[in-house]
């Protein structure tokens, strides 16, 4: 038996540096390949999130066209929540979730719940609505069918569609995901719209390579 590296035989060190040599190897392997499966993941992921260039500009023609794209409601809550009102487009998807509804006995309990974390006194995410509309959608607690929040979610739409959603469109949340891929950062590019322009040292859009 090796009892000490001064007693150890020169085949013996040899054979201790080839194992180091091939252990240092495998797990320098192994480390690349769970790299790179973590990449290919992260890949696959970003790639199954695309949304096409004119799917993106169609939602700058309307807050629905916005909102009923899965990409594009994601993107609009993000920024809502950004500014802290996120209640609003939360309220609008459980109404939407409401009216999907096909079980009866179902009907009040959901509707009780919607009712309590938005319209109530002590909702937890109150919305805003008028005085008028709030003692309206109260009366439907009594009996709620599925258009029971009808006018308070309108009422909540056009809140979002005249203050949020222009806000929205001049954001980071819609420019980023609007700019053409792979776009520099020339005169034309850089220009948004009369409204707001953009130069190659904004955070708003990746700087230029």
């Amino acid at each position: 038996m090796c009892k000490g590296l001064a007693a150890l035989p020169a085949t013996c060190l040899k054979s201790a540096k080839d194992m180091k040599h091939r252990l240092g190897f495998l797990l320098q392997k192994s480390d690349s390949c769970d790299y790179s499966s973590s990449q290919g993941k992260k890949e696959k992921i970003s790639s199954s999130q695309r949304v096409s260039q004119e799917e993106v500009r169609k939602w700058a023609d309307s807050l629905e066209n916005l909102i009923h794209h899965d990409r594009g409601l994601a993107a609009f809550r993000a920024f809502l929540k950004s500014e802290y009102s996120e209640e609003n487009i939360e309220f609008w998807v459980s109404c939407e979730d409401y009216k999907k509804t096909k079980s009866p006995a179902k009907l009040s309990p959901k509707a009780r719940k919607i009712y309590d974390e938005f319209i109530s006194v002590q909702a937890t995410k109150e919305v805003n609505l008028d005085s008028r509309t709030r003692e309206k959608t109260s009366h439907n607690m009594l009996e709620p069918t599925l258009s029971c929040f009808d006018e308070a979610q309108r009422k909540i739409f056009t809140l979002m569609e005249k203050d949020s959603y222009r806000r929205f469109l001049k954001s980071p949340y819609y420019l980023d995901l609007v700019s053409p891929p792979g776009a520099g950062c020339g005169p034309e590019n850089c220009k948004r719209s009369h409204t707001h322009t953009l130069d190659c040292n904004s955070n708003i859009i990746p700087q230029c390579a």
